[in-house]
């Protein structure tokens, strides 16, 4: 996932499939995985949310100088990309 001159890192699909496993079995409701370049580690890292609007508040890759930045979000149950 995450190929091409878009993106810093290619991200393994099994990685990807473990995180949104973590995120439904979650004693915690959460609904969204949310994929974050962290610039600092050369990484990618999952965080979760439970609220779509959250999503808003991330600083987005390749729009802001920050060191976490939001690569992609992605419904829980759907596995679809909502950013």
């Amino acid at each position: 996932m995450f190929e091409g001159p878009d993106y810093p890192l290619y991200l393994d699909e099994s990685t990807f499939d473990h995180w949104l496993e973590a995120g439904r079995k979650s004693k915690i409701p959460y609904a969204y995985l949310l994929i974050i370049w962290d610039e600092l580690e050369g990484n990618y890292l999952p965080e979760f949310t439970e609220n779509r609007g959250e999503i808003q508040g991330y600083p987005r890759y390749g729009q802001s100088p920050e060191s976490r930045l939001l690569v992609a979000a992605y419904d829980l149950f759907s596995e679809g990309r909502v950013l």
